[in-house]
C-alpha cells in the first residue's frame, strides 16, 4: 500500500482521487487550508494533520507526496527536499519555472531512485488518449501541421504573480504544448512566442490574457498553439479546448472541450471517435509505476518536455503586448 500525503492545494490536489484504490491511500496531509480540511470528512483516527511541509516529508510512514504547493515557484525545491527523503513525489504542472530546477529534478530522481511525476495526463484522457492512439498507428499517416487551442474563462482569482500558479503559459498553454509532444507525439525542435495583456482588468495587475505559439516540429512539421483566459460562460464548459492533427492521408480533431471529435481519413469520413473501453487515470498509471505493477507510458524526459517548452516560451516571449 502506497501511503501518500498531501501538500497544500493551489491546484487539482487528489483529495477524492484515491477512494477505494487498491495500491495507495491518503495518510496525511499539511498546507490545506481549514475550511477545504472542513469539506473534506477526513478520519481524524487515521490521518495525520502536520503543521508543516518539513514535518509531512519527515514522516516515515509515507511512501509519497502530492505537491499543489501555495507557491508554484517553491514546488521544486520542495520535490527535491522530499526525494531526498525517500519519498516519491507527484507535482502540479508546471513542477518547475526555469529550466536549472526541472533538471535538479530530474537529476534527484535518478539519484535518489525515487520516482518523480508532473501531474502530466493532458494527453491520456478521453478524447486525447484516442487521438493519440489514431497518430500512433499511423492512420492519419505522418502529421505535417497541428492546431491547438486550450481557452479558460478569467476570474478575479487568477493570480498576478507567476510564482503563485506559473502564469498563462506554465499553468495554460503547458496543455496545448502537451497536445503537440504527447498526442500529435512529435517532438518540438524550435517555437516563438506573443504574449498579451489586453483584456485584462486595469487593476488585476499580473497574468497575460492570451498567448500564441508557433514551433517547428522534429519531422519538420509545423504547430500553432494559442492559450487564453477568454472562454465565456455562455459556451458551457469550463475548458473550450480544441485540437487538430492534419496528416499525409487524413486528420482527426477535437472541439469544444471533447464534445465533438471526428475522423477523416482519405475520402471517408468515420465520424466520432469511441472511448477507450479500460484507459486508466493519469494518477492511477503513477501509483501503479511507484508500487512496481507498471510501467509509465512515456519516459521522465519526454513527459516533462511540455514544461521544458513552456519555460522557454516564457523566458523568451519575443513581445509582450498590452494596452
Amino acid at each position: 500500500m502506497i501511503r501518500i500525503g498531501l501538500y497544500g492545494s493551489n491546484g487539482h490536489q487528489i483529495f477524492h482521487e484515491l477512494d477505494n484504490h487498491p495500491f495507495a491511500r491518503v495518510d496525511a496531509v499539511a498546507g490545506v487550508p481549514d475550511e477545504i480540511l472542513a469539506e473534506l470528512c477526513l478520519d481524524a483516527s487515521r490521518i495525520h494533520i502536520a503543521d508543516s511541509f518539513a514535518n509531512l516529508i519527515a514522516d516515515d510512514a509515507l511512501d509519497m507526496i502530492s505537491l499543489c504547493s501555495p507557491r508554484r515557484r517553491d514546488q521544486a525545491d520542495q520535490a527535491v527536499e522530499a526525494m531526498r527523503h525517500g519519498k516519491h513525489v507527484l507535482a502540479e504542472k508546471p513542477c518547475a519555472l526555469s529550466e536549472s530546477d526541472l533538471d535538479r529534478i530530474v537529476q534527484t530522481s535518478a539519484e535518489t531512485g525515487r520516482c518523480f511525476h508532473e501531474m502530466a495526463g493532458t494527453a491520456f484522457d478521453f478524447p486525447y488518449h484516442a487521438m493519440r492512439e489514431t497518430v500512433l498507428a499511423g492512420t492519419i499517416g505522418d502529421v505535417v501541421q497541428v492546431i491547438a487551442e486550450k481557452s479558460y474563462p478569467y476570474h478575479s482569482r487568477r493570480p498576478a504573480e507567476r510564482d503563485i500558479d506559473g502564469g498563462l503559459i506554465g499553468q495554460n498553454m503547458i496543455h496545448a504544448l502537451r497536445l503537440v509532444e504527447h498526442v500529435a507525439s512529435v517532438p518540438i525542435t524550435s517555437l516563438d512566442t506573443l504574449a498579451t495583456t489586453t483584456g485584462l482588468p486595469t487593476d488585476a495587475g499580473g497574468p497575460h490574457m492570451a498567448a500564441s505559439i508557433l514551433a517547428v516540429l522534429k519531422n519538420g512539421a509545423i504547430a500553432s498553439l494559442s492559450a487564453n483566459y477568454l472562454n465565456p460562460k455562455g459556451t458551457g464548459v469550463w475548458g473550450d479546448d480544441s485540437l487538430r492533427i492534419l496528416g499525409t492521408r487524413g486528420m482527426v480533431e477535437s472541439l469544444h472541450g471533447g464534445q465533438f471529435t471526428r475522423l477523416v481519413v482519405g475520402d471517408h469520413d468515420h465520424g466520432p471517435l469511441k472511448p477507450d473501453a479500460y484507459a486508466p487515470t493519469w494518477l492511477d498509471m503513477v501509483i501503479r509505476h511507484v508500487a512496481s505493477q507498471a510501467e509509465m507510458p512515456l519516459p521522465l524526459e519526454i513527459e516533462l518536455s511540455p514544461t521544458r517548452w513552456a519555460i522557454r516560451a516564457t523566458e523568451g516571449c519575443k513581445a509582450q503586448l498590452g494596452n
